[in-house]
């Protein structure tokens, strides 16, 4: 069989970064997030630290939230121009999701991965999420904000996940219908997440 690729979306807070590592762990495969940001660089000779003030300046962007610019796969080659634009920056992270796919089966942490592998035939979509209070709760054990800064960090951050998402696919972040799945994390715990995770993969692919 050919490999499988977990790609995990997940609201701040809801412990969708801890699943899917908990799950690559049971599984015996690699979780990639953040690591993908290293290896655009090392494939397009970016320095890493332009991908991340990317996602900086991108947050920072009144135009992000109504532009949408579908990823289609073009690489510009380093004389262009806009070899550093935040589209390109996007389109080697994409190229490293799908080197990925085709070399090993892992789970992948955002990035779009769902849409980018969206014509991969043994691609696993899922979208975790929580309560406002489960995630606020989770979220301030972690972090020194007071509640009201933790809520406003919270609310920032799912606001720039919906907009890279949509500007870079066209569709809507929590939209149920992009996923396999849909897991309520507060109400499971992240274990039983896990396991319902298993359990769609064992029937789908049994």
């Amino acid at each position: 069989m050919e490999n499988i690729v977990i790609a995990i979306s997940r609201q701040y807070g809801s412990g969708g970064k801890t699943i899917g590592a908990m799950l690559a762990k049971e599984l015996g495969i690699n979780c990639y997030s953040r690591e993908i940001l290293r290896m655009a660089s090392e494939d397009s000779g970016i320095n890493e630290s332009l991908f991340g003030m990317s996602d900086e300046k991108i947050k920072r962007a009144g135009w992000f939230r109504i532009l949408k610019r579908p990823y289609d796969g073009e690489l510009l080659p380093p004389e262009d121009r806009e070899f550093v634009s935040e589209d390109n920056l996007f389109n080697y992270q994409a190229k490293i999701i799908k080197e990925l796919a085709g070399q090993e089966s892992c789970v992948i942490i955002g990035r779009c991965a769902d849409y980018v592998l969206r014509g991969y035939p043994n691609l696993v979509s899922v979208f975790i999420h929580a309560d406002e209070k489960f995630c606020l709760e989770r979220s301030m054990e972690r972090h020194s904000m007071s509640e009201k800064e933790m809520q406003k960090y919270i609310e920032k951050t799912d606001a720039f996940r919906g907009d890279f998402y949509r500007y870079h696919t066209g569709r809507e972040w929590s939209d149920a219908r992009n996923y396999d799945l849909c897991l309520n994390s507060g109400k499971l715990g992240f274990q039983k997440c896990v396991e319902e995770i298993k359990a769609y993969i064992k029937i789908r692919f049994a």
